[in-house]
């Protein structure tokens, strides 16, 4: 995600760290390269330079403490500014009313109806809500076949009518279909083209008109940059939609909608996805986002995803038997288990400061853990449980077992040991001594 804005970025900066002061000359080299980020990012020019002229006017209007360098301060007044072109501050979801009536729209191939199973999932596992999606693209069955298997997979009701021409009757009726049902949101994905036309803007309007949504949301497919921008507007023109879903940000992003688009329809980014799985949604924050693209990492967001997948209970029995060292193959299987469902492991180390730029060019599977995990469930439950009971004639059968060569198994078994060794050093440590510790065990 945004990895050549990065490194471009990155090499801006180098211009003025291990400067003694601020200069009109460092600063112009410095302003120079990062205009030439933005635009390579596929940033509109008229906002780059808006965006450059306002840092430059900071930084040269700062006086630099004894205990901040240079590049430090540019670093910082870079991040302010480009949360503030992508929003300030996180925009809060209207699912107000009974039912409320979520509204998609966008181009084809934008990722709107896998957005829409994304949305019915964190509604209904991170606030409570009973969904119901509606699928309201009468030109592609594909389309509805889709949001059906989608329905399916998470386990929320779909209301669709195949044999129906008519969008507008097909959203109303999912009204009173809700209403029956005591779905409390709906979520309406709607018809896209490959370019904008009068047919599809019209029927979105009338959708609108009809339902009165208490969001409209437009899906933008990130990777298409300023093109996407420009789609926006000609969207936002005739439905003044709500907010903006930003997708495919687990592709080769170079940034240009989400650092463009809030500034050019002044409508904020609400939600972000990247990949397939249905969990894979993000509400979008300008600050993490800023933080991210200039390599700081996103330790907010990897404690949040940790707190969502870990329950309180279980936590704490797990800080009990690490302070006993009884931590043993099975708490570890199930530790695993639990971060596999936090994500797509490569982004999950992106957000650990430093270590997305030593990451972008390594590939990391998301069945990285295959391995360990066929080794220790082909483990009985007493050896599980009790890992000094494992000898060399049980590694051999475990091996077998897992399809492994003993000589994995055998460094398996030498890496828990060693961090089993490191948990009994935390021991001398209140758990609160280390920084975030509570929020990854999910406590506060």
């Amino acid at each position: 995600m945004f990895n050549n804005l990065q490194e471009r970025l990155e090499g801006a900066f180098k211009n003025i760290k291990g400067q003694g002061r601020i200069t009109d000359l460092n600063i112009a080299n410095t302003i120079k390269d990062i205009r030439r980020a933005l635009i390579d990012a596929d940033v509109n020019f008229k906002i780059a330079k808006e965006f450059t002229d306002k840092v430059k006017e900071k930084a040269l209007g700062e006086k630099v403490l004894t205990s901040v360098s240079p590049g430090q301060l540019m670093v910082k007044i870079v991040q302010d500014e480009l949360t503030d072109l992508m929003g300030g501050t996180a925009e809060e979801f209207n699912i107000s009313g009974n039912p409320a009536i979520i509204l998609i729209a966008g181009l084809q191939g934008s990722g709107k109806t896998t957005f829409t199973g994304k949305l019915a999932h964190y509604l209904k596992t991170q606030k409570g809500k009973s969904p119901l999606v509606v699928a309201a693209d009468i030109y592609r069955p594909a389309a509805i076949d889709q949001l059906t298997v989608l329905a399916e997979q998470i386990g929320v009701d779909i209301y669709k009518e195949p044999e129906t021409k008519d969008a507008v009757l097909i959203a109303q009726n999912a009204i009173k279909e809700a209403k029956t049902k005591n779905k409390n949101v709906i979520i309406i994905d709607t018809a896209g083209r490959l370019a904008v036309d009068e047919v599809m803007m019209t029927e979105v309007a009338n959708i609108k008109a009809a339902v009165s949504p208490t969001e409209i949301l437009f899906v933008v497919d990130s990777m298409t940059g300023q093109d996407a921008v420009n789609t926006a507007k000609a969207f936002n023109d005739r439905l003044d939609f709500s907010g903006v879903v930003l997708t495919k940000l687990d592709g080769d992003t170079r940034g240009g909608a989400a650092l463009s688009i809030k500034y050019t329809v002044n409508k904020p980014i609400k939600f972000m996805s990247s990949g397939e799985k249905m969990d894979a949604l993000d509400v979008f924050y300008p600050e993490r986002m800023a933080q991210r693209i200039l390599g700081m990492g996103d330790i907010a967001s990897l404690v949040e995803k940790a707190q969502q997948q870990f329950d309180e209970e279980q936590a704490r029995k797990l800080e009990k038997k690490i302070r006993k060292n009884q931590f043993d193959f099975q708490d570890f299987l199930e530790q695993l288990q639990q971060i596999k469902k936090m994500g797509s492991l490569k982004d999950l180390m992106g957000m650990i400061p430093g270590v997305g730029k030593a990451i972008k060019d390594v590939d990391i599977k998301d069945d990285a853990f295959k391995g360990i995990e066929s080794i220790i469930q082909s483990m009985t439950p007493e050896e599980r449980a009790n890992p000094d009971l494992i000898d060399q004639g049980r590694k051999l059968r475990i091996a077998k077992g897992s399809g492994k060569d003993i000589n994995d198994v055998n460094a398996f078994m030498k890496q828990f040991e060693q961090m089993k060794k490191m948990m009994g050093m935390m021991n001398k440590m209140p758990m609160g001594g280390f920084p975030g510790m509570k929020g990854m065990m999910g406590r506060k």
